[in-house]
């Protein structure tokens, strides 16, 4: 299968590398300007990986967009909507849109589906996600995992769970979009309150905010029409060890960091899905907890250990 993956970082070059492993003719396109790109052109190899002979580099958008069956994007969730406004310049019908980011739109409250769909004919272009739990530091080291692809369309993710699918990662249909994406989203909030815990040696902690927060955001899911079971899948429970306990997530590290009174420098989706998930409780009226803490600690100046802390002796009430 021809494919493109847009986005050339820490995740889209793994993408792009194990489509290649897998036997697909890949293409990985990034920005001339970004040093990630001129890494890989330059030395064909990153941080996390080498890339093979057979995998295109380039930083030509409409020879990518030509090449692809299937165009993979793995950029920031808050330009895609952006990002699409140049995709779409060219010829899409046919072709399958594969979304390999984890967020939400902060402003809008949009999952990164209805994004493109309001940028396309789905009909025409399709969408599916790919989410789940890994790390590039792990699937190069041939450590294998589960990940999850979703979409309205039965064909398509029947036709890519089967193309993708190898001893690796071994992938599941997902059968609720709402709840894929948005769990997905915000397993990333909750991986920046674990990396508060961590900072402030509550680690301990960490056992209870998983059980909350999966509870938390299965009542967001509900709320917005999906499957509250969606929360306890591959796209958000099954997601946390790589998020709240692996030394490779960024949202955790981007927690700890803060904590210590350090700057993290690379991207941490949470921090914007954090305004997000928040605008999603108030449109849904649902109450997150977890979440609103997050964000008292990121952006209203609260104290993390007083704000977390409260969390953990608010009114007693029964589990479920």
């Amino acid at each position: 299968m021809n494919i493109s993956v847009l986005g050339c970082g820490r995740w889209g070059s793994c993408i792009a590398w194990y489509l290649d492993k897998t036997g697909h003719n890949v293409y990985s396109w990034g920005l001339e300007t970004e040093p990630v790109y001129q890494q890989l052109k330059k030395e064909r190899k990153n941080e996390y990986l080498s890339f093979s002979d057979k995998i295109t580099i380039t930083s030509d958008l409409e020879a990518a967009i030509k090449h692809a069956e299937v165009i993979i994007i793995s950029i920031s969730s808050q330009a895609l909507d952006s990002f699409m406004n140049s995709i779409t310049k060219y010829s899409l019908d046919g072709k399958i849109f594969v979304l390999c980011m984890k967020g939400i739109e902060e402003k809008t409250g949009r999952r990164l589906s209805q994004i493109v769909s309001a940028h396309v004919d789905t009909d025409k272009t399709p969408v599916a996600v790919w989410v789940g739990p890994g790390h590039p530091q792990d699937y190069v080291r041939g450590i294998p995992n589960c990940m999850v692809i979703d979409s309205d369309n039965l064909a398509v993710k029947e036709k890519l769970v089967n193309s993708f699918n190898s001893e690796l990662i071994r992938f599941y249909f997902g059968q609720d979009l709402i709840g894929t994406e948005v769990g997905a989203a915000a397993k990333n909030v909750v991986g920046i309150a674990a990396g508060m815990l961590d900072g402030m040696g509550y680690t301990s902690l960490k056992g209870a905010l998983m059980a909350r927060g999966t509870r938390e955001i299965s009542r967001l899911i509900r709320a917005m029409g999906g499957n509250e079971m969606s929360a306890f899948g591959l796209c958000h429970l099954g997601d946390y060890e790589a998020t709240l306990f692996s030394p490779f997530s960024h949202n955790r590290r981007y927690g700890e960091m803060l904590i210590n009174g350090e700057h993290f420098g690379k991207l941490a989706e949470g921090v914007s899905t954090t305004k997000a998930l928040v605008k999603l409780s108030q449109d849904y009226h649902v109450d997150l907890p977890i979440v609103n803490a997050v964000n008292d600690v990121l952006f209203n100046s609260k104290d993390p250990k007083e704000t977390l802390s409260n969390l953990f002796i608010r009114t007693v009430k029964k589990e479920f």
